[in-house]
């Protein structure tokens, strides 16, 4: 059940981002096309972090110490142009305009994720 609301967030959290960064767009023929997109999204978003974002942790450990932890967010936005060219390979419509909207995405989807998990609290966390 955790793992549907953790899903759940995601996608809206990637709703917001294609509301505030331009550049970040889902398209759909209807309102649930555009949430069934957003849903496989945040499903290959959330396959992505947790397969490569803990080995670029890893591999780029000198990169995060030197730069004080701020290349974390070029990983994110690397991590979330991976996410765009999953979806397009699966013929899936969404879209990430380049490197900068990618970036502020990261940030938008990072933030808004935390804020809604803040509200709507893990099922797994009650017990």
């Amino acid at each position: 059940m955790g793992f549907l609301i953790r899903l759940a967030i995601t996608a809206v959290a990637l709703w917001v981002t294609t509301l505030i960064v331009p550049g970040v767009e889902v398209g759909g023929r209807s309102g649930g096309d555009t949430a069934l997109t957003l849903v496989v999204v945040a499903l290959i978003f959330g396959v992505v972090n947790a397969v490569l974002k803990p080995l670029i942790k890893v591999l780029g450990c000198v990169f995060y110490l030197l730069t004080l932890g701020l290349f974390a967010l070029v990983v994110n936005a690397l991590l979330f142009l991976l996410t765009d060219r999953i979806a397009r390979a699966l013929d899936l419509p969404f879209s990430v305009d380049g490197f900068w909207a990618a970036f502020w995405g990261a940030i938008v989807v990072t933030v808004a994720t935390w804020l809604i998990s803040v509200l709507v609290p893990d099922s797994l966390e009650r017990r």
